[in-house]
């Protein structure tokens, strides 16, 4: 009740005009979007930036400029759905450029290699994202790219709600439990017959609109899906229909039909 309560009264605040200039300068989405969309966004970026603490690394200063414009890209993902704001997530940790991290692999046979791999972003079910400033910059001066490592990270989130790291976020909120089931038999069905036609044209060397990427896991793959959805929204459902109507239900959006106005 009293986190209902404090909400309350950050969306009762005025939204500070410096946030805005910077949407304005920095996240050219905002401006595709309705006037209704826009102020709900709005709402959600306080309540999001009350809530996450930003630390900069490898000598980061964090600014405004920093936090709004990664939460303007996690709260697009919440518009028109019940949320409860990524609820364990604590910590956005930004670091200038592309950062290392030590990773472990089995090579079989007891054997296991220890090295370092350069990452723009890393999700972790622990309540951290790390986020490569410059690589999130070059995402948003791009939008129609269909990458974007903020949208693929906090798509991560989404996925962990469930308690698994396995593509399926949670379904069917508010439905019976009759309904859930057919809507994650539905998801499953979709989702694993497109990840594997996925990997399949990746070994064979066909392009698709998917990055290869999408290709490595499921969760890889709801992630991947989930930036190609907001960024190249005409052609995931030129190509792959089906992906297409499950995200639409899933972000209660149609970003095909937004993407075909002119940019103001």
């Amino acid at each position: 009740m009293l986190k209902s309560l404090r909400r309350k009264r950050l969306l009762s605040t005025p939204f500070p005009e410096a946030w805005q200039r910077i949407i304005g300068v920095c996240c050219p989405f905002f401006r595709r979007l309705s006037d209704e969309d826009q102020r709900e966004l709005d709402g959600h970026i306080r309540i999001f930036l009350a809530e996450k603490h930003f630390e900069g690394c490898a000598g980061l200063v964090i600014e405004a400029e920093h936090k709004v414009c990664v939460a303007a890209l996690a709260c697009l993902l919440l518009l028109h759905r019940k949320t409860d704001y990524y609820p364990e997530l604590r910590t956005i940790l930004v670091y200038p450029t592309m950062f290392v991290v030590p990773t472990t692999r089995h090579l079989g046979g007891g054997i296991m290699q220890e090295r370092h791999e350069s990452r723009l972003g890393e999700s972790w079910q622990a309540g951290a994202i790390v986020l490569a400033w410059d690589a999130v910059c070059a995402d948003l001066a791009a939008p129609d790219s269909g990458r974007n490592v903020v949208l693929h990270e906090f798509a991560h989130q989404l996925d962990y709600e469930d308690g698994e790291a396995d593509g399926a976020p949670l379904l069917g909120r508010g439905e019976s439990f009759a309904g859930r089931r057919r809507r994650y038999a539905e998801w499953a069905r979709v989702m694993r017959a497109e990840f594997d036609e996925l990997r399949a044209r990746t070994q064979r060397g066909e392009p698709d609109v998917l990055r290869e990427y999408g290709a490595t896991s499921p969760a890889e793959f709801f992630a991947v899906a989930t930036e190609c959805f907001f960024g190249k929204p005409r052609e995931l459902r030129h190509e792959h229909p089906a992906i297409y109507e499950q995200m639409s239900w899933y972000y209660k959006q149609d970003p095909a039909v937004i993407a075909t106005e002119p940019r103001p």
